[in-house]
């Protein structure tokens, strides 16, 4: 059955409708990629409402000044930001309640003018407990990693 997904994007509120994935074990080897997804590059817009958003006001992120008297050569964006990437990267795959872990390591920042691509794979199967682990990262333009993680999805 078709769902519909509705998302945000500065002022506008825009929908789409997709149809349910069939994600199931059975279907699922060692080795299967997610559907990676790029976003826009990251800008200062893009920081500013996940500013408000999250309640992260740390002037790092949106005033260039402080960024500049930290020693860093702009604002940047949060490392959460590219972790809910992510989030969604696993979200668009499976419904969030089969979301049964899911940890990240923070490898470099993620710059104004990058655009991160979210990816996963399938690289454990245990079919005793119904889950797959994923190798989760996202990268930007250049290739660069900026997150990897893992997540445990249940699968039925």
């Amino acid at each position: 059955m078709p769902k519909a997904i509705w998302w945000r994007s500065c002022a506008t509120v825009s929908s789409y409708v997709i149809e349910e994935p069939t994600v199931n074990l059975a279907n699922i080897e060692i080795g299967y990629e997610l559907p990676s997804f790029t976003t826009e590059p990251i800008n200062r817009t893009t920081l500013a409402l996940y500013c408000g958003a999250s309640g992260d006001h740390n002037p790092i992120h949106v005033d260039i000044d402080f960024a500049k008297k930290a020693g860093m050569p702009d604002v940047f964006a949060h490392g959460m930001l590219s972790m809910g990437y992510l989030a969604r990267l696993l979200t668009n795959w499976v419904p969030q309640e089969n979301l049964r872990s899911y940890s990240v390591r923070f490898v470099a920042i993620t710059q104004l003018g990058d655009q991160i691509t979210c990816s996963g794979k399938v690289v454990e199967k245990d079919e005793a407990n119904g889950t797959v682990r994923l190798e989760i990262t996202t990268r930007n333009q250049a290739g660069e990693i900026k997150l990897s993680g893992e997540a445990l999805v249940a699968l039925n």
